[in-house]
């Protein structure tokens, strides 16, 4: 009795840290989605490759297209600007 009297709070504790401790799944947009028939826009988008979303959606009225979150909402990175020779400028 008396183990289980120590055992419990620990064991209550050992949870309240493991919950605090954890971190919240973040969302993460894949790149293809199943579109049509059951699914609004954009679609079931949680495919990596466009060959997952096919075997996905192959025997079912759905067609696989890009995630327009992914596809749109991913800027580029700018192009270096070329190096262009200056001359040094002497202080006031």
């Amino acid at each position: 009795m008396r183990m289980m009297q120590l055992g419990l709070p620990a064991l209550a504790t050992m949870v309240l840290v493991g919950f605090t401790a954890s971190t919240p799944a973040t969302a993460r947009d894949y790149p293809w989605c199943a579109q049509g028939g059951e699914y609004d826009y954009p679609g079931e988008c949680a495919y990596s490759t466009y060959e997952q979303c096919q075997a996905s959606v192959s025997g079912r009225l759905l067609f696989c297209d890009r995630n327009p979150r992914f596809a749109y909402g991913q800027q580029q990175d700018p192009q270096p600007r070329p190096h262009r020779r200056t001359r040094p400028v002497t202080p006031y």
